[in-house]
């Protein structure tokens, strides 16, 4: 790990969703330079070229990331989903740790069920559930004993997503938290289709569909995710 580094991303992957972690990896490099990048899994057979440092994940489950945040070897530490394409500098993200200790957007399908579910207290909907794929953080006391409270509670609690549990901490939480707009976390399809410059320019994709060289989805299922993808960045002008 280079030391050196203050900024950096996590990824947490078990299994083959490592081989994910490397492809999401890759668009960072492309888009950051410099910017430090440290994997956490359980899976010693993929090639870490793109990565800075990677350690070990002991005792692996659904959600392993929850055990992993509060180790991020950074100062400053932008988690993500391996599920993700980052298609421009994210770098100025960072300046946000200047005056808040924690940034996230807020989860994506809110009249879910899942994503409307509680475990101790009731809450406001109009403090809604967060996307725990995309969390910016800084690496001090406060922050680290909310991510280690949220390991112990997804544990705890028994529910299947993890969100439901760090929706309660961050409400009950005195740390300052900032909301990232939607293009830091663009979680659906549709917005591929019909996303005009005046609006913003996407910074992070955050789709399932990136996970295509799992074998999980097929080759037309790839192909069309290629063009929806190439679509975008045509009309937006972003990184090649």
């Amino acid at each position: 790990m280079d030391t050196a580094k203050k900024d950096g991303v996590i990824f947490v992957a078990t299994g083959d969703y490592a081989r994910a972690a490397v492809q999401a990896a890759a668009s960072i490099r492309k888009t950051c330079p410099g910017l430090g990048i440290h994997l956490f899994t359980d899976n010693t057979q993929i090639p870490v070229g793109n990565f800075d440092g990677v350690s070990t994940i002991t005792n692996p489950h659904m959600r392993s990331k929850v055990d992993y945040f509060a180790l991020s070897p950074f100062e400053r530490t932008l988690y993500l989903d391996t599920d993700v394409m980052v298609v421009e500098d994210i770098r100025e993200m960072f300046g946000l740790l200047d005056r808040f200790d924690l940034a996230i957007a807020h989860a994506h399908a809110r009249n879910q069920i899942s994503t409307n579910e509680i475990w101790r207290h009731t809450i406001p909907e109009s403090f809604p559930q967060m996307n725990s794929g995309v969390v910016l953080y800084k690496n001090e006391p406060a922050v680290v004993k909310l991510f280690t409270d949220w390991s112990a509670a997804y544990k705890e609690a028994g529910f299947k997503k993890d969100q439901v549990t760090l929706r309660e901490l961050l409400w009950i939480c005195d740390l300052r938290i900032a909301t990232l707009p939607p293009e830091y976390n663009l979680r659906s399809s549709k917005y591929i289709r019909i996303w005009e410059k005046k609006e913003a320019r996407p910074k992070i994709l955050h789709y399932a569909k990136f996970h295509t060289d799992l074998g999980l989805t097929s080759k037309a299922t790839r192909n069309r995710w290629k063009r929806r993808i190439n679509r975008l960045r045509s009309c937006l002008g972003l990184h090649k």
